[in-house]
Protein backbone atom coordinates (compact mmCIF):
# COMPACT_ATOMS: atom_id res chain seq x y z
CA UNK A 1 0.00 0.00 0.00
CA UNK A 2 1.06 3.80 -0.82
CA UNK A 3 1.43 5.99 2.41
CA UNK A 4 -1.71 7.24 1.47
CA UNK A 5 -4.04 3.94 1.10
CA UNK A 6 -2.05 3.05 4.38
CA UNK A 7 -3.61 6.08 6.41
CA UNK A 8 -7.00 5.95 4.89
CA UNK A 9 -7.25 2.07 5.92
CA UNK A 10 -6.01 3.47 9.26
CA UNK A 11 -8.42 6.08 9.79
CA UNK A 12 -11.24 3.44 8.22
CA UNK A 13 -10.15 0.38 10.74
CA UNK A 14 -8.99 1.82 13.55
CA UNK A 15 -10.51 4.99 14.35
CA UNK A 16 -13.60 4.63 16.15
CA UNK A 17 -16.72 7.09 17.11
CA UNK A 18 -16.49 8.88 20.41
CA UNK A 19 -12.86 8.97 20.27
CA UNK A 20 -10.23 12.73 20.03
CA UNK A 21 -8.34 12.48 17.20
CA UNK A 22 -5.51 14.64 16.40
CA UNK A 23 -4.32 15.01 12.96
CA UNK A 24 -1.23 16.63 11.10
CA UNK A 25 -1.46 17.42 7.65
CA UNK A 26 -3.58 13.99 6.99
CA UNK A 27 -3.74 15.73 3.37
CA UNK A 28 0.62 15.34 2.54
CA UNK A 29 0.26 11.32 1.55
CA UNK A 30 -3.56 11.69 0.03
CA UNK A 31 -4.73 13.31 -3.70
CA UNK A 32 -7.84 15.42 -3.61
CA UNK A 33 -10.24 11.83 -4.53
CA UNK A 34 -8.44 10.26 -1.33
CA UNK A 35 -9.22 13.65 0.60
CA UNK A 36 -12.88 13.48 -0.13
CA UNK A 37 -12.91 9.88 1.41
CA UNK A 38 -10.89 10.90 4.29
CA UNK A 39 -13.92 13.64 4.81
CA UNK A 40 -16.59 11.04 4.03
CA UNK A 41 -15.11 9.05 6.75
CA UNK A 42 -14.32 11.78 9.10
CA UNK A 43 -18.32 12.44 9.05
CA UNK A 44 -19.40 9.16 9.50
CA UNK A 45 -16.68 9.53 12.79
CA UNK A 46 -18.28 12.69 14.01
CA UNK A 47 -22.20 11.51 13.68
CA UNK A 48 -20.80 8.81 15.83
CA UNK A 49 -19.54 11.65 18.41
CA UNK A 50 -15.80 12.17 17.17
CA UNK A 51 -14.10 14.97 17.26
CA UNK A 52 -11.25 16.18 15.08
CA UNK A 53 -8.44 18.70 15.50
CA UNK A 54 -6.43 18.77 12.24
CA UNK A 55 -3.59 21.05 11.28
CA UNK A 56 -4.12 21.55 7.61
CA UNK A 57 -3.57 23.60 4.49
CA UNK A 58 -5.98 21.57 2.50
CA UNK A 59 -9.10 23.64 1.04
CA UNK A 60 -10.86 20.69 0.77
CA UNK A 61 -10.51 19.56 4.11
CA UNK A 62 -10.84 23.10 5.50
CA UNK A 63 -14.45 23.39 3.95
CA UNK A 64 -15.93 20.45 6.23
CA UNK A 65 -19.66 21.74 7.29
CA UNK A 66 -19.10 23.26 10.40
CA UNK A 67 -15.58 23.38 11.47
CA UNK A 68 -14.42 26.11 12.89
CA UNK A 69 -10.89 27.25 11.03
CA UNK A 70 -8.16 29.06 13.80
CA UNK A 71 -5.82 30.35 12.02
CA UNK A 72 -1.96 31.03 13.57
CA UNK A 73 -0.04 33.39 12.61
CA UNK A 74 3.81 34.48 14.27
CA UNK A 75 3.27 37.55 16.14
CA UNK A 76 -1.00 37.71 15.82
CA UNK A 77 -3.25 35.72 18.31
CA UNK A 78 -5.15 32.90 17.18
CA UNK A 79 -8.40 33.61 15.83
CA UNK A 80 -11.07 32.18 14.13
CA UNK A 81 -11.80 32.73 10.24
CA UNK A 82 -13.94 32.31 7.90
CA UNK A 83 -13.23 29.36 5.44
CA UNK A 84 -13.20 31.66 2.46
CA UNK A 85 -11.37 33.93 4.05
CA UNK A 86 -8.43 31.76 4.19
CA UNK A 87 -5.25 32.10 1.78
CA UNK A 88 -5.62 28.13 1.00
CA UNK A 89 -8.90 28.77 -0.41
CA UNK A 90 -8.54 31.70 -2.50
CA UNK A 91 -5.05 31.08 -3.83
CA UNK A 92 -6.36 27.74 -5.01
CA UNK A 93 -9.62 29.24 -5.88
CA UNK A 94 -7.85 31.88 -8.56
CA UNK A 95 -5.33 28.96 -9.41
CA UNK A 96 -8.34 27.20 -10.68
CA UNK A 97 -10.38 29.99 -12.14
CA UNK A 98 -7.49 30.87 -14.88
CA UNK A 99 -4.16 28.87 -14.50
CA UNK A 100 -2.74 30.06 -17.30
CA UNK A 101 -2.86 33.68 -15.69
CA UNK A 102 -1.38 32.08 -12.20
CA UNK A 103 1.32 30.77 -13.51
CA UNK A 104 2.83 33.52 -15.28
CA UNK A 105 2.24 35.47 -12.27
CA UNK A 106 4.26 33.01 -10.65
CA UNK A 107 7.01 32.12 -13.03
CA UNK A 108 7.41 36.52 -13.68
CA UNK A 109 8.19 36.76 -9.73
CA UNK A 110 10.39 34.08 -9.65
CA UNK A 111 12.16 35.45 -12.75
CA UNK A 112 12.12 38.97 -11.04
CA UNK A 113 13.17 37.12 -8.24
CA UNK A 114 16.39 35.34 -9.66
CA UNK A 115 17.51 38.82 -11.22
CA UNK A 116 17.67 40.32 -7.86
CA UNK A 117 20.60 37.18 -7.32
CA UNK A 118 23.37 38.21 -10.25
Amino acid sequence: MSHGESFLALVTHRFRGGGLYILDEPEAALSPIRQMALLVRIHQLASEGAQFIIATHSPLLMAYPGAIILLLEEKADIRSIAYEETAHFRVTRDFLRDPAKSLAILFEAHAEEEGDNY
